[in-house]
């Protein structure tokens, strides 16, 4: 190991120990203060709470290695997995444009504080969550031919700042970087834009670990904007001045202007999509860490304007925080309870709605959620898209596998992949973005052979 690397060692080391939690007599108080309780959600989805701390909080990262020729994730009988793109850099976003056309955003994790800092410049982070640069580009992909591979690949745009959600709208082409919503003109079929961008909205930049994340959807009449920013800590242990306009759907106009709170208390929002059938706005969100592995179970929901979702100061409903317990007692008796539960930790973090009827009927107006996959539960959740089954505008069933296989699964913590955006196609196949894994991934109905002409019989004895 070179002699830097040996130095910086033991300044990490400290570092690392200088985190503090809960005392014990803090833990036992939290636990017979908050008991286990199963409750039932709007959408009569059922939700096991254990006690806060019921498990030890721990730290569980995955090894990401690289994908092995020829090798993609996993899907049900019946679907065709292929590589879209590869080769990118931390492929973290995806967006579909009208004409067809799908924008890449390559973006990802920058170190913030000394001990972040000398992880990434010693790549210690194996998960690859943390790097020392970000690519800060969007990449446009275009299927001319509809062959299911994309024939252009250009640099669409450069010089972003970490960048995320992407929109067209009317005649502009907006980006969402970490710190603020910029607009560039834009014409269909563009293959690069070289115009300067104009900034018509300041964002709180960065944000805990994979909070820098922005995204852009526009309201279906075109006349708003929903913009998603994640908080700025954990459990806002860096007090409340850290979280103004944190942890929200903003909603503004096209130019930037007229800010409002859509919703709030959603920790880190990120997935937006309308629900098909109801044309209800849904999102998915990542529920806090370091409460024990089975809290708090991240979730997508309806949206409800104005509405409060506990974060920081309860979840799912009247549940208190055992770290925030007696803060806000008026805001924990409004909280919403979230409509689908998918899990604790597994990083909730793409959503669609399957609009389409290429794939089988079973499929129709559900919901595909990206799971980036776990760090804080000692048996790994997520590393996989799920998918949630809609009948009548309404969850119809518990989140069930649809691609797998983002895990090795030999025993070790090694990974091949972390899937994170999912979008639908206008030929009705998924895109699956994979920034560790710097893939594409493309899901498509497998289509059936053609029947072969019967044989003519053979007279045997």
């Amino acid at each position: 190991m070179p002699t830097k690397k040996i130095a910086l060692l033991p300044a990490l080391a400290v570092l690392a120990a200088c985190g503090s939690g809960p005392s014990q007599e803090e833990k036992q108080q939290a636990q017979a203060e908050t008991p286990a309780q199963t409750i039932t959600t709007p959408k009569d989805e059922t939700v096991h709470l254990p006690a806060p701390y019921a498990t030890k909080s721990v730290t569980n990262r995955v090894d990401i290695i690289d994908w092995p020729a020829g090798k993609t994730p996993i899907a049900p009988a019946g679907f065709t997995v292929t590589a879209y793109a590869d080769k990118l850099e931390s492929p973290r976003w995806a967006y579909v444009a009208p004409n067809g056309d799908v924008f890449i955003a390559e973006a990802t994790t920058l170190p913030k504080g000394t001990k972040k800092q000398i992880a990434a410049a010693l790549h210690l982070d194996k998960s690859r969550s943390l790097q020392p640069t970000s690519a800060n580009r969007i990449t446009l992909l275009r299927d001319t031919n509809g062959d299911g591979q994309p024939e252009t690949r250009t640099v669409f745009l450069t010089g972003l700042n970490q960048p995320f959600g992407m929109l067209v709208l009317g005649n502009y082409f907006y980006v969402a970087n970490t710190n603020g919503l910029l607009r560039f003109p834009y014409q269909a079929g563009a293959t690069k834009i070289t115009a300067p961008g104009q900034k018509i909205l300041d964002l709180p930049e960065g944000g805990y670990n994979n909070h820098w994340t922005r995204n852009l959807l526009a309201s279906q009449d075109g006349q708003h904007i929903f913009v998603t920013v994640g908080s700025g800590s954990n459990v806002q242990e860096h007090g409340p001045a850290n979280e103004v306009r944190r942890a929200n759907i903003l909603q503004i106009n096209p130019d930037g202007t007229g800010e409002k709170l859509y919703a709030s208390g959603l920790r880190n929002p990120i997935g937006l999509a309308y629900n098909p059938a109801t044309g209800k706005l849904w999102v998915a969100v990542n529920e806090r860490d370091e409460l024990g592995d089975e809290l708090v179970p991240d979730y997508i929901t309806s949206v409800q304007e104005g509405g409060f979702y506990g974060w920081p100061y309860s979840y799912y409903g009247q549940h208190e925080d055992p770290r925030r317990k007696g803060e806000r007692p008026d805001l924990v008796q409004k909280a919403l309870v979230p409509d689908v539960p998918m899990g604790a930790h597994v990083a909730a973090l793409g959503l669609t709605f399957y609009n389409k009827g290429a794939f089988p009927a079973r499929y129709h107006n559900g919901a595909f959620v990206g799971e980036h996959g776990s760090w804080n539960r000692s048996q790994f959740s997520g590393y996989k898209v799920a998918f949630v089954p809609f009948q009548k505008g309404q969850p119809a069933g518990k989140p069930e596998d649809f691609l797998t296989g983002f895990l090795v699964n030999d025993g070790s913590n090694k990974a091949y992949g972390r899937p994170v955006d999912v979008v639908t196609m206008p030929d009705g196949a998924l895109l699956v973005t994979d920034d560790a894994g710097n893939h594409v991934w493309r899901v498509s109905a497998t289509k059936p052979t053609a029947a072969r002409p019967a044989a003519a019989a053979v007279a045997t004895r």
